[in-house]
């Protein structure tokens, strides 16, 4: 570890190596997915999601990159970070009272999941048959957890100027954020392909920009360069370094989950053989 911050600290050519991973990585990873917008969020989705079909949405006769749970994940994920960045405040973790109904919403998550998958078992008693709304719901109002969340994290270890006050600190900004998670919900219950399409990419995308978050803290930690950053254009090299961790971690999931199954179908067959 010692080495790794040595390295980090040291004044290495840091932008000609990161655009050239990047490059690599990227290029590398659009030539062996499928084909089409689609069929890169498709991609995405598959390194991880199970993507079994039943438990999907489709726009038209073609089934969304992500599973109905963990469509509704990424999507109140993505929007409760827009509803938070747009509001332009770089506060910290919400008060208690939120993250204990926020803390609830994790529970129910966890708790219809491990329902749906004795659903899926059918070999053990379940309480009642999980339906696609209710993977949904439980999906859309995790995701709003995990933005109201990742977002003050980031900003208490990035920016120098964060300041100590929850970025959610009143219920009517708690109400909004209920009301994005509903519009979600009702948006992707539609199956309207005017809305189903532009939530696809988004949901597929949202999966790169959280991952793409979560390696940008990591980069910038390991670079003991904590609170020390302004803006994004000073944050640009590590932003960038976080986005290939990310597509090198999606990359490699796709390639041991297509030597696994050989296929970029969901995981409905290996399931069925399975139990």
């Amino acid at each position: 570890m010692k080495k790794i911050y040595a390295f980090l600290s040291q004044r290495v050519p840091w932008p000609p190596f990161i655009i050239v991973a990047f490059i690599f990585i990227l290029s590398f990873w659009l030539a062996l997915t499928p084909d089409g917008l689609l069929g890169k969020a498709d991609a995405i989705g598959y390194a991880v999601c199970h993507r079994i079909s039943v438990r999907s949405f489709f726009l038209g006769d073609r089934q969304l990159p992500l599973c109905a749970r963990c469509t509704g994940m990424h999507l109140g994920a993505f929007f409760t970070l827009i509803y938070q960045i747009g509001r332009g405040k770089r506060g910290s973790l919400p008060d208690k009272k939120f993250l204990a109904i926020f803390a609830l919403f994790l529970l129910a998550f966890a708790f219809d999941g491990a329902n749906s998958y004795l659903n899926l078992l059918d070999r053990f008693p379940y309480l009642y048959v999980t339906q696609n709304w209710m993977r949904l719901l439980t999906g859309t109002l995790l995701g709003t957890g995990i933005g109201v969340v990742l977002y003050p994290v980031f900003n208490q270890s990035i920016w120098f100027d964060w300041i100590p006050e929850a970025a959610i600190n009143s219920w009517k900004q708690l109400l909004i954020i209920l009301g994005i998670a509903f519009l979600i919900i009702l948006a992707v219950l539609s199956e309207n392909p005017f809305l189903s399409y532009p939530l696809a990419i988004i949901s597929a995308a949202n999966v790169l920009l959280v991952l793409s978050t979560i390696y940008t803290i990591l980069w910038v930690m390991l670079a003991r360069r904590d609170n020390q950053f302004y803006d994004f254009r000073q944050l640009r090299w590590f932003m960038l370094a976080g986005l290939t961790t990310a597509l090198l971690q999606i990359a490699l999931m796709d390639y041991a989950r297509y030597l696994l199954t050989g296929t970029w179908q969901g995981f409905a067959s290996l399931m069925l053989h399975l139990i």
